[in-house]
Parts: structure tokens; C-alpha cells; sequence
């Protein structure tokens, strides 16, 4: 199974960069896993919103593969336990050649395009987390999938 996380603009917490280095190391004991950093855009200051969630869209369909199944980490997405995650993660995996492409997006959310590609929309939470935060949180999260699916030791229901 192929799984990439798609992000918008570089992880510049050295911290948080750290945590995302360990668990995308340990991701990749299970699946074939790829981080795609697009880069943010420039002079955004006197930018009207939508003009950026377009540009920013833009970049992300570019990166999206006719082929790939695309899930977008939205605060209105559907929330999942766990133990749930990790089912999708084993249904998905069932479906041969289609990359799974996990989208985090800019500050201002996604374009409409954007979200007309997306095969489904997840939320971490119904708080609201720093971006690059949410890097790490989701990251763990996939890894915790993988243990459960493989029944190692890692997470305690």
C-alpha cells in the first residue's frame, strides 16, 4: 500500500519536525510512505482568501494523481475512534494501484476543487490545532493504525 501525506509549506518547529521524522520512519516498516511539502505562496499579505485557497488548490491538485484516493484532514470531516482508523486504513488497503493521499491544508482551508476531489473528508477533532501540529498528531495516529492492524503492543484500548 502506498500512503502519502500531502502539506502545505514547511514543518519549522524543530520539535514538532523531530516527531514526524520518528513516526514517518516507523510508518514505513508497514507501507510505502511519502511526505509532499508544497511550498507556501508568497506576498499572501494583501491577498484576497479565496484567491489563496485557489492558488494554494491549484498546487495540491498538481501533486494528486488521476489515480490516487484522496482524503482531506477537514475540521467538518467525519471523526473516527481510533480502532475505527484503523479499519479504514485495512478496508483501503484492499483496493490494488490507488494511493492514499492525505491532504493537510493552509490556514484558510481548501479550494472548492479541492474538495470536489476528495473520496473523503477526516477531523482529527473538532478543536482547532496549529497546522503543523496537526503533522504530528495525524502522523501518530497512521502509526497507531498500522500496530493495531498488526496487533503489536502499542496502543491500549
Amino acid at each position: 500500500m502506498k500512503i502519502a501525506l500531502l502539506q502545505t509549506g514547511k514543518t519549522t518547529d524543530k520539535h514538532i519536525a523531530e516527531g514526524v521524522d520518528i513516526y514517518s520512519a516507523r510508518i514505513r516498516k508497514y507501507s510505502d510512505f511519502e511526505i509532499i511539502t508544497i511550498p507556501d505562496l508568497k506576498n499572501t499579505r494583501n491577498m484576497p482568501v479565496e484567491e489563496q485557497k485557489v492558488k494554494e488548490g491549484g498546487k495540491i491538485l498538481q501533486a494528486i494523481g488521476k489515480d490516487d484516493f484522496v482524503v482531506l484532514l477537514d475540521e467538518r470531516g467525519q471523526e473516527l475512534r481510533t480502532g475505527e482508523f484503523a479499519e479504514w486504513i485495512e478496508k483501503r488497503a484492499m483496493i490494488p494501484g490507488k494511493r492514499i493521499v492525505f491532504v493537510i491544508g493552509g490556514s484558510w482551508g481548501f479550494s472548492g476543487e479541492v474538495y470536489n476531489s476528495a473520496g473523503f473528508r477526516l477531523s482529527l477533532s473538532k478543536m482547532t490545532f496549529p497546522h503543523q501540529m496537526v503533522r504530528l498528531l495525524f502522523i501518530e495516529q497512521l502509526y497507531r493504525a498500522f500496530t493495531i492492524i498488526k496487533g503489536e503492543p502499542y496502543h491500549h484500548d
